[in-house]
């Protein structure tokens, strides 16, 4: 199955090439259509729901980074595409999958598209796996998408997670911890919701297996089994309250 494309540039030559060059050799890849500006891109996104966007950063009236930032839920990957280096380091941080210079050079799209292909796959391995056990076994496993690719993990062997940019750190037992390019949010959607608390923008903790302790003495205080203290956030006291009587 092709990944849906869109491709964005103001400049006529540019859309085309680009076209061009992904029809000849990225085969994997279809586009389903061109936008010059960043409201005919924005009209042409809720209409299509692609799968993937080619992206200009320098436009007239409005730029690539505002057209992303006025879509705050994002279901699609972005490759910029510009002729200004200078731009790299905001397009990653503005959570591109990767990022070409002009004039486009035909590996530089291959790897570019390659690491879509990944991303789209850890998308899918993102989601718990369920097991034809009791209904308390279900999200049992889940996988942790890594810098070089996935790793499958028991739930019960996270301790807590922490928020790190647009990255997540897990601690897992055995003093064990990995980085992970999905950021906190992701998580939190995906866990077992019988097993984890989100107590802090930063933080979710592993309730059921490896909450220890609770103190108000430093401040509202979760104490893990692994002699970490995580913040629980004024906010989210009166429900952490009432999920660990639960438990």
């Amino acid at each position: 199955m092709k990944l849906r494309s869109i491709v964005v540039d103001d400049e006529y030559y540019c859309r085309n090439n680009l076209k061009m060059i992904i029809d000849d050799f990225c085969p994997e890849i279809e586009v389903i259509g061109m936008a010059d500006s960043a409201d005919q891109a924005r009209e042409m996104i809720s209409k299509h729901q692609p799968d993937l966007v080619f992206l200009d950063i320098k436009m007239p009236k409005e730029d690539g980074f505002s057209l992303l930032e006025s879509m705050p839920t994002r279901n699609f990957s972005v490759v910029f595409t510009t002729a200004h280096s200078e731009y790299a380091l905001k397009a990653f941080k503005a959570d591109a999958v990767d990022y070409i210079e002009k004039p486009i050079n035909i590996d530089d799209l291959r790897n570019a598209v390659n690491k879509v292909l990944k991303f789209q796959v850890n998308q899918q391995l993102e989601k718990p796996i369920e097991t034809p056990m009791k209904a308390e076994k279900e999200n049992d496993r889940i996988s942790l998408a890594t810098r070089d690719g996935f790793m499958m993990v028991k739930n019960d062997e996270i301790i807590h997670l922490e928020a790190s940019d647009n990255y997540t750190m897990i601690y897992m037992t055995d003093n064990r911890k990995f980085l992970s390019c999905k950021n906190i949010k992701v998580y939190e959607e995906s866990l077992n919701k019988n097993s984890f608390f989100r107590v802090h923008k930063s933080h979710i903790i592993n309730v059921a297996n490896h909450l220890k302790g609770f103190t108000r003495s430093e401040g509202n205080i979760a104490i893990l089994s692994n002699g970490k203290h995580i913040p629980v956030a004024r906010r989210k006291l009166t429900d952490f309250l009432e999920r660990i009587n639960t438990i």
